[in-house]
């Protein structure tokens, strides 16, 4: 039921992070009411992210709202981030409500009724910017519901000592299974392709290779994780089967856009491997009239195709195609 308290804006902007934050930034700037929406904390995703993460990107392409990134060295930290990030929220006073996830979202007389786990709002139009690191790629194999299986990783001081397995060749794989092994862990990677991922970061390329020619972290190429089991897991190697002692299992297999909620919403994808939400690259609006997509949900299954730096002129082109459409 639709709730006559609900709190009227021209904008709802669903995520809390850099790009939303831009869009609230944007919505500003233009004269628009908004609010900013986030289920988690601020930057929720990047809080997630590992704690000794250093981006790939240099802190001025991080920026958002043209507020200089000052990080000590060329490339932020996330403990950098989570401060400036929330450093610019302050210097905007940006309206943003954390830990308030949507509910349910009708449309009646033109306007959007958004139900919250708080509040109810009435929205003109709707922005989804809800990023990829919700909803980890599963690995589908029997054992990956026990608890020593993590999707996502933050600290290594968790796993010393412990017999690790690394799934995954991607900056997030090898960030954890160097950190883990410089911990003491006793770490073995299981890769499905025959080489480290080319777009892991440069400066750390070097060193995930040395430790495995070395022989310090194990790795099986062209394998794949068959089962986990409490005590063990079994990987199909081009050898054959392989049972190793295990503790955990670190499944950096990356992460997808929430495509039931786009779908829930009516936003519809291609059908082909992609699933790319449609949208018009122009004004960023969806196919549904006054829905609109920023940041890299905009790339459906190519999570790589956008970044903070090549999204934030997504804010930009919605607000200003809002601003000349809001009577």
């Amino acid at each position: 039921m639709i709730s006559s308290s609900a709190i009227p804006v021209d904008v709802l902007i669903i995520g809390a992070g850099p790009i939303g934050l831009t869009c609230g930034i944007e919505a500003r700037n233009e004269g628009l009411s908004y609010v900013i929406i986030e289920k988690g904390c601020l930057v929720n995703s990047l809080y997630n992210y590992p704690v000794n993460m250093t981006f790939f990107s240099t802190s001025e392409k991080l920026e958002i709202g043209n507020i200089p990134f000052v990080s000590v060295n060329n490339k932020p930290t996330r403990a950098e981030a989570l401060e400036y990030y929330r450093r610019a929220t302050i210097h905007y006073n940006l309206n943003v409500r954390l830990f308030e996830e949507v509910i349910e979202v009708q449309k009646q007389n033109g306007d959007f009724f958004v139900k919250t786990a708080k509040a109810s709002y009435q929205a003109k139009n709707i922005i989804i910017s809800t990023g990829f690191y919700d909803v980890p790629v599963k690995l589908n194999i029997p054992g990956e519901e026990l608890p020593k299986v993590r999707h996502y990783y933050n600290d290594p001081h968790y796993y010393a000592f412990q017999n690790v397995v690394v799934v995954g060749a991607s900056n997030s794989s090898v960030d954890a299974a160097l950190e883990t092994y410089r911990k003491s862990a006793q770490v073995t990677m299981v890769i499905k392709g025959s080489e480290i991922n080319n777009r892991v970061k440069y400066w750390v390329q070097p060193d995930i290779i040395n430790r495995i020619n070395e022989g310090s972290i194990k790795v099986y190429f062209n394998s794949t994780l068959q089962e986990i089991t409490p005590d063990q897991v079994i990987i199909n190697t081009p050898e054959g089967e392989v049972t190793i002692p295990n503790d955990f299992v670190l499944a950096m297999t990356g992460y997808l856009p929430n495509f039931s909620f786009l779908k829930n919403m009516g936003v519809e994808c291609s059908i082909d491997d992609d699933q790319l939400p449609t949208h018009n690259e122009e004004t960023m609006e969806t196919n549904i009239p006054h829905v609109y997509l920023a940041g890299v949900v905009c790339g459906g299954m190519n999570t790589h195709s956008y970044f903070i730096e090549n999204s934030r002129e997504h804010a930009e082109k919605i607000a200003r195609h809002i601003r000349l459409h809001t009577a």
